[in-house]
């Protein structure tokens, strides 16, 4: 066991949601908190008459203040505990790890895997751990032991995402065991390539979560389409529209490095990056100027962050993407797609769509959605933990 327990009563109102399988250990169902230990500590859920109910960690991360890891009394957290999780995840995930085309993927999926506050992403080989509370980082010594004894590894590679408001901390280097990956490694996605840096920053270059999503952009919806990209990052998107057979991609984004970044991720893929429209230019600046001249797209993605701030704007997902899809929509061809994606868990599914509805009417306009996506497979949700489902993307046809 690498920290003495500490027992913390639960308040009645709680319990049959620990005893079902809620993970996040929240503030307010705490009794005793003035008892609550050091962020790190093994933390042991009781009722008022001393029944244990689940056992967890202290650690602060966003609303939370810890995560259940098991409901057994017993279970020791040490460094076996830890190898059953690991090796139950991989398992999980087998299909990933045989499939040639595709070599990049979520290994384990934070409290989807029983694991809160931990993901770990495959990369060819080489193992990325990103650390979401000071609580999970102080058991970091034996889970990295657990992860060794669990899998072979090229290398070993952390991200600390835990400075209070989940940003990462760049105070060392990310590279801890192993061999040290080249800068960029290239991984595969569903036969595409990607420039991947583990260790260069807050990002690799790539989100995972989206992979199915690009593969139907590439697969039904690119093919003779001139297609926008806004808030583009490195332009994986436009890459897979790109590779489907899109007549001209166009990618959008506010920060300079997203020009030499998309450059490359279209150059690893032998796409003359002359034919591709990359600018760099805030996203709404950028819907005015295409009004204004009065361009059109086929398809339109819009992938902006949940809350997003630059010189003249201010995005929060769940205030405004009713009035960035009225602007992604007037640039839509008639019958064009919009591709619409929230990676915000403060709202559902239902209610993003609801967004939609709204933006649509309030432009008199006419849409018929065409699927929808959430995670994938390899990013493992509990069903018991909805707000780990944050991903939201849906096909919008826009009609007459």
């Amino acid at each position: 066991m690498y920290k003495i327990e500490k027992t913390l009563t639960i308040k009645p109102d709680y319990i049959d949601a620990y005893t079902n399988g809620y993970p996040l250990i929240s503030k307010k169902s705490i009794t005793n908190l003035e008892q609550l230990p050091e962020e790190g500590t093994v933390i042991n859920l009781v009722d008022e008459k001393n029944r244990f109910i689940v056992k967890g960690y202290h650690g602060i991360q966003n609303k939370g203040y810890g995560w259940v890891l098991t409901q057994h009394k017993n279970d020791s957290i040490d460094i076996d505990f830890f190898v059953k999780k690991i090796k139950a995840a991989v398992a999980y995930r087998e299909e990933f790890y045989k499939n040639e085309s595709t070599t990049a993927f979520r290994v384990l999926n934070g409290e989807g895997d029983g694991l809160g506050g931990l993901t770990i992403d495959y990369f060819d080989g080489f193992y990325m751990l990103t650390w979401y509370s000071l609580g999970i980082y102080a058991l970091k010594d034996i889970i990295l032991e657990a992860l060794k004894q669990s899998v072979e590894y090229k290398g070993i590679y952390q991200k600390k995402r835990f400075d209070g408001k989940g940003k990462y901390l760049d105070d060392d280097n990310d590279f801890l065991f192993g061999k040290e990956a080249d800068a960029p490694i290239i991984v595969k996605e569903n036969g595409v390539n990607f420039a991947i840096y583990l260790d260069d920053g807050a990002m690799v270059g790539v989100f995972l979560d989206q992979r199915d999503v690009r593969a139907a952009i590439r697969d039904k919806y690119a093919k003779g389409k001139t297609v926008l990209n806004t808030f583009s990052y490195t332009g994986a998107f436009s890459v897979f529209a790109a590779v489907g057979g899109a007549k001209k991609t166009t990618s959008v984004d506010l920060a300079k490095r997203s020009l030499v970044k998309t450059q490359e991720q279209f150059n690893v893929n032998a796409i003359d990056v002359q034919k591709q429209d990359i600018i760099v230019e805030d996203v709404f600046n950028y819907f005015k100027y295409a009004v204004r001249k009065k361009l059109l797209f086929d398809m339109v993605v819009v992938d902006p962050p949940s809350f997003a701030r630059s010189k003249k704007h201010t995005f929060s997902a769940s205030k405004d993407y009713v009035n960035l899809l009225k602007e992604v929509i007037q640039i839509t061809n008639t019958n064009g797609i919009i591709v619409a994606s929230t990676n915000s868990a403060n709202f559902s599914m239902m209610t993003f769509r609801d967004f939609i509805s709204k933006a649509f009417r309030e432009l008199k306009g006419k849409f018929k959605v065409e699927e929808s996506f959430t995670l994938p497979k390899d990013f493992k949700v509990l069903e018991k933990f909805k707000e780990g489902d944050y991903l939201k993307v849906v096909f919008i046809r826009k009609i007459r």
